[in-house]
Order: structure tokens, then sequence, then C-alpha cells
């Protein structure tokens, strides 16, 4: 195993291995679970200044795998433990807390790798991932909407100068599922194998599992979809942010660049998202596995790594103040 599988597989997994821990014990295997998601991310991303060097691995498919069936044993788990109500309150809003965290950026991360593969399988295991959070319609949107317009006014998903996260949250879910559905109806098939039938049939399948269970296990399993979407919606509007594709004079937009991308490349949040914070590479490359993506010498670099931009983005005066002046200095480069 190479130095770089084992810093993805180690970084990415271990999260997951400590929120089951934590569901079984509770006490302070929350709160370690807990930290290790935030606080030591943090540190770590501070302290290690060097960029992992791209590259290929076979074995990049097998995490990827790995990451799905570990989101579907935790979502289940969680769901279960917080309704039987076996811990503390406290004790249950910190397992909420790290399971919602593991699913909006481990999950997510890996969902959308997922759902970028060239093999049927592998982009059905995303789609089920992002139908479990009750998104499935992500699976379309991101691909036929989002890379086809993405950096436009066009695009739900990219985030205007100006425009704060809660306003951007409702037109984008909005959007992007309104959108998706007329790509993917404009396709040329019989109305019954729109995927959306399936996205919407998946979530109330899921839906109803958890009412199954009880009342509140429904509750506590929508309550954790919720934290994971804002979380994605959150990442879309931190990685495209006040960034335009100018339009050419046939009155089309510039091809997508470096430019058009917010990237992140710190090393340990960024094998914890599988590289999803390599942002520019990807919209370049979208079908390249996310151990090879590199960073443009000439993209756009947020100032702090993505999840702490998410919580500076929660404070919209405090988000404009500090990246407004960052946008206008990549337009006028």
């Amino acid at each position: 195993m190479t130095p770089q599988m084992r810093q993805f597989t180690i970084i990415s997994l271990l999260p997951g291995a400590l929120i089951g821990i934590a569901l079984s014990f509770g006490g302070s295997w929350i709160l370690i679970a807990l930290i290790y998601l935030t606080g030591f991310a943090r540190l770590v991303d501070a302290t290690v200044k060097s960029e992992r060097v791209a590259s290929e691995f076979p074995a990049g498919t097998g995490l990827s795998i790995a990451l799905a069936g570990l989101h579907f044993l935790l979502l289940v788990a969680t769901v279960l433990v917080l309704a039987n109500g076996q811990h503390s309150t406290f004790e249950n809003i910190g397992l909420f807390l790290a399971t919602g965290l593991f699913m909006g950026q481990i999950s997510n991360a890996n969902a959308h790798e997922l759902i970028h593969r060239g093999s049927r399988a592998l982009h059905h295991l995303g789609m089920w991932v992002y139908i479990s959070m009750l998104f499935g319609h992500h699976t379309s949107a991101h691909v036929l909407v989002h890379h086809r317009h993405v950096a436009t006014m066009d695009d739900p998903n990219t985030s205007r100068l100006g425009e704060d996260f809660y306003r951007f949250a409702r037109r984008a879910w909005v959007g992007s599922f309104m959108m998706g559905y007329k790509a993917e109806a404009a396709r040329p098939r019989p109305a019954w194998r729109n995927p959306y039938v399936t996205y919407v049939l998946g979530a109330f399948g899921f839906m109803i599992l958890a009412l199954v269970i009880s009342p509140k296990a429904l509750l506590l399993y929508v309550g954790l979809c919720a934290y994971a979407q804002m979380q994605l919606l959150m990442s879309d509007y931190v990685q495209h942010y006040g960034l335009m594709r100018a339009n050419q004079d046939i009155g089309k937009p510039e091809p997508v660049g470096p430019q058009h991308s917010w990237n992140s490349p710190r090393w340990f949040t960024s094998a914890m998202m599988l590289n999803a914070t390599h942002h520019s590479d990807h919209h370049a490359h979208p079908s390249r596995h996310f151990p090879a993506l590199a960073v443009p010498t000439d993209a756009p670099m947020l100032p702090k790594p993505l999840p702490i931009m998410g919580a500076i983005a929660l404070v919209p005066p405090l988000w404009r103040r500090m990246m407004d002046p960052l946008v206008e200095r990549y337009a006028n480069a």
C-alpha cells in the first residue's frame, strides 16, 4: 500500500469507525469523533503545509465502495440508537452532529466521486447514497446542469457575488431539482425510465422504513438528511462564490477554466473529503478519479480550509467582508 493510499484510507475511514464506537459506548467517544471531524482536522491543516502529489491508485475505487457501505451502516445505526434513546440528551445531540458531519462532508464527497464514474454500478451506488440523503436529484442536476452551466446565471448551484448562503440554498435546492428534471425529461425515453421516478420513490421508501421504526425515527432521519443537504449546498456556495464566466462575442460563455472555482488544497481535509477541495481540476476533468486531481497554479484559493469557510458563510457580513475583495481581485487579474 502506497503512502498516498494509506493517507486517504485512514483519514476518511477513521471518523466512521469513531462514530460507530461512539454509537455503542457513548461518553467520551462522542467527543472524540466530533473533535476529529472539527478541531483536530483544522489543527492538522494548519500544521501540515505540504500538498499531496496527484496520482492514480486502483484502490481508490475500493475505498469509495467501502465509504458508501459505511454511510448506510452509520445512517441506519444512528437513527436506531437515537430513536431508542439509549444515551443522554447531550450524547444524542453529539451523535447527531457527528453522523451529520460525516454524511455532509465525507459521504457527500464520496457520492460525488461515484456519480462521475463511468461504471454503471458505481454511478448507481453514488445515486443511492444521495437518495438516502433525500437528495437523489443531485445525481442528475450536478452532472447535466451544474457542469454544463457552472459559473453562469443559468446554473442554480453557482452563488452570485453578494448573495448570502440562506438565499442561495433556497434557490439552489429548488432550481437544481427543476432543471435536473427538465434535462432528464428532454432525453428520448419513456417517462417511467426518468431517474426522477427512482429519486422520489426511493426517498419515500427510506422515509417509510424510518416511520416503521417510529415517528421519532422519521423525524431524526429527515433531520440528518437536512443537515447533510445543508453542507452539500454550502460546499457549492463556497466553491463557486462570485466567479462567473465572461461572455464571448458569439454570445456564449467562455470555456470553463481554473479561474471559475475556488480551491482549498489543505493536506488533511482534502484527504478526508477525497480531494473535493481540488475543485478547478474536477471541473476541467469531471471523470478524473479523486487521487489524480491536481490544483492549477492560477486557480483561485480560499483563505482558509473549506469547512471553516463554510462556517464563516453562515455569517453573511463576515463572509462578504472576507470574500468580496478576493472575488474582485481574481476578476481583475
